[in-house]
């Protein structure tokens, strides 16, 4: 750890419907540590605490046990501004339909800056840049209903709503979900764009180990309400027992490259990438005679 973390949970705990017949624990002792300018994945099975994590970084739930500190806010303390901590902290839900509430897309994601106060113009350019960010075409899209978009749309729409306050703490819930191959491959690099290059802090809840490979600089694994695992990409996805032991899901192309080595191919099973996992596979087809007796004698 270097500087102060951007976002800090220390011994995080929440219990859901406390005290009644539907008691459910949802965290229990979860900490976490996010550095300005990172990108997080946080992942999990359904039920490992991921969602109830997320929603303390913008003080939709505050800590019951243990602290949550963001950019120097506690969030324990009874006197936080949640109205500023919000426009630090975009948050944007796994079902888009929570976070739109406009009829028309252009006055639903101006919205949020209209309610900072900010001059129409701004505002205006505001809308333009978060629809560019989203692959929305301003022109054609600001002017139409918000009932009748898709699935896919509505998740673009709910996101640039969220980008158009220009947070510096960017909070995803399954993002890509609802997107067709090629939206979700755009918004990805979209994404990974504003965090490389505008430093915007992204933390981001998927089960699509291919974005979280593509994406994140460390990984959180959760697993009964606490965090049981962190690590770089390659520390996650490169150590088997540990997959095996929490169930962790891997890119599609490591799962190729396990099953080389599993036959007997010395491959790298840390080339994430498409592009680096067939130069390994490409080694693998160019191998020598003796290799390809080797492999069978395995």
């Amino acid at each position: 750890m270097g500087a102060r973390p951007i976002i800090q949970v220390e011994n995080l705990s929440h219990t859901y419907m406390k005290g009644t017949p539907l008691e459910h624990v949802a965290l229990k002792g979860a900490n976490l540590y996010v550095e300005e300018g990172e990108c997080i994945a946080i992942i999990g099975h359904t039920g490992s605490g991921k969602s109830t994590l997320i929603q303390h970084f913008n003080g939709l739930m505050r800590p019951e046990s243990g602290k949550v500190i963001i950019d120097g806010v506690d969030l324990s303390k009874k006197k936080v501004d949640v109205k500023t901590l919000r426009q630090k902290v975009g948050l944007v839900f796994q079902n888009p339909e929570d976070q739109i509430f406009e009829k028309i897309i252009g006055d639903d994601i101006a919205y949020g800056p209209f309610k900072l106060g900010l001059p129409l113009k701004e505002v205006r350019e505001r809308v333009k840049w978060a629809m560019s960010v989203v692959g929305l075409d301003f022109e054609q899209m600001k002017d139409r209903q918000t009932f009748a978009l898709s699935g896919g749309q509505k998740r673009k729409v709910a996101l640039a709503g969220i980008l158009a306050l220009k947070p510096k703490i960017l909070v995803l819930d399954e993002p890509t979900a609802g997107l067709d191959p090629k939206s979700r491959n755009e918004l990805l690099e979209k994404i990974k764009r504003l965090n490389r290059e505008e430093k915007l802090t992204v933390i981001f809840v998927s089960h699509n180990m291919e974005e979280v490979a593509m994406l994140a600089d460390r990984i959180y694994v959760m697993a009964g309400g606490k965090d049981v695992l962190c690590g770089t990409p390659k520390e996650i996805f490169t150590d088997k027992e540990k997959l095996q032991l929490h169930h962790i899901g891997t890119p599609e192309t490591v799962q190729v490259l396990y099953r080389l080595t599993d036959l007997g191919y010395k491959v790298s099973v840390d080339a994430f990438s498409i592009s680096e996992a067939t130069e390994e596979i490409i080694k693998v087809l160019h191998g020598t005679k003796e290799d390809l007796e080797d492999v069978q004698r395995v």
